[in-house]
């Protein structure tokens, strides 16, 4: 945290009384500006595009690491970087290099493959990064948005690096895809794919991120809560309990320590206690998916998860009951038939948001199955915007 970031908080933290001064600093799904720990990883990733600080344009290469390494964090910091140092930006992540002149123009453009997963989706968050013009929402076709992409891309000097995150994760967009998309540019693109793993036929250059170590994680942490928290609010031993719980996943670091201050807040406490920490690390189930999988989700697919979630607020044992009893108690409380529930239910189980788990019951026959969230419910909870 910079010198002007330390006084911006004390602004912020006059006349607050309550324990979290800044929850978007402490959430799991906010990325800061400046990675911690990650220097040798970003020197790789500047290798990489080190030609369009030229006249050059870099080959393709994927950006790969476990699960709470920061992959994500690493190439939006890059991108955004390469925005600001390099040129004039026409949207949230993009730039061109010396636009308007005879030397090469290169858009840096980030694509959240949970939030895109059509081809029209596709271009047009490609095209609202390279064009200041509007580009529209519905009313055309997927081949006048191609053909736009392309008319765009047709000058010699004109080319585009796109990194498509998260395109390894069930029912999103896949970088094999996102070429056959640019297919007519493939001469003027650059795809990075960017998650756990390659792409499965993947045959250029790997750059791994691996998991944090624990002072990395621990830094992380100190960061985080240096800005996010109250002075006093959190010991430093509980920080480094929770860096080394963690195991080098900062996702579920940072989703155990922003539970806990949720908890305490909740509760009006001053500080966090080890009560709060312990519920923040027990919220965070094994195998936890990142929270963003969720909030990425439709609407309505959400609100199916808080009702969810709600029912064990009233007394029902959902970790009990069967599929079909668990979709007629949340029709019960919304809008929806059961029928829809229980498909919506299946649908999540399939995505890897939920896992089913097999009752055990008497007799023979088939046996019915229950569902358990993959992700915090606490954190979940607190940051969907159909709860607010």
């Amino acid at each position: 945290m910079n010198l002007q970031e330390r006084i911006a908080r004390r602004q912020a933290a006059r006349g607050q009384t309550g324990i979290i001064l800044d929850r978007d600093v402490l959430s799991p799904t906010v990325h800061r500006e400046e990675p911690v720990g990650r220097g040798s990883v970003l020197e790789q990733l500047l290798d990489a595009v080190e030609p369009t600080f030229g006249r050059g344009f870099p080959e393709s290469f994927a950006v790969v690491g476990p699960p709470g390494s920061g992959t994500s964090a690493v190439i939006t910091a890059l991108f955004r970087s390469l925005t600001t140092t390099l040129g004039e930006t026409t949207g949230t992540i993009g730039t061109t290099t010396r636009a308007g002149s005879g030397e090469p123009t290169t858009w840096f453009i980030y694509v959240d493959a949970r939030r895109v997963s059509s081809a029209f989706a596709f271009y047009r968050t490609v095209l609202s990064i390279m064009t200041a013009d509007s580009v529209p929402t519905g009313g055309v076709g997927t081949e006048e948005l191609r053909d736009r992409l392309v008319s765009h891309l047709e000058p010699h000097n004109r080319r585009a690096v796109i990194a498509i995150d998260h395109h390894d994760e069930p029912e999103t967009i896949t970088a094999d895809r996102v070429q056959e998309l640019l297919d007519p540019v493939a001469q003027h693109t650059t795809v990075v794919p960017v998650g756990q793993s390659p792409p499965p036929t993947w045959e250029d250059t790997i750059i791994e991120v691996p998991p944090y170590r624990r002072h990395e994680l621990t830094d992380i942490l100190t960061e985080r809560v240096s800005s996010g928290l109250a002075t006093g609010a959190i010991e430093h031993h509980h920080v480094r309990e929770v860096a080394e719980w963690a195991d080098g996943n900062a996702h579920n670091a940072l989703t155990a320590l922003f539970t806990a201050a949720t908890l305490a807040s909740q509760e009006d406490q001053p500080a966090l206690k080890s009560t709060h920490l312990e519920r923040g690390k027990a919220d965070v189930p094994d195998e936890c998916i990142h929270l963003d999988r969720t909030l990425s989700l439709p609407e309505t697919r959400q609100q199916v998860l808080c009702t969810l979630l709600a029912l064990e607020s009233a007394g029902i044992k959902t970790c009990q009951q069967p599929i079909r009893e668990l979709a007629a108690a949340i029709a019960e409380r919304s809008a929806l038939t059961a029928g829809t529930v229980k498909r919506f239910l299946y649908e999540l189980a399939d995505k890897d948001v939920l896992t089913r788990v097999p009752l055990e019951v008497g007799g023979s026959g088939r046996r019915p199955s229950t569902i358990e969230p993959r992700f915090p419910p606490i954190a979940f909870q607190t940051l969907t915007p159909v709860n607010e």
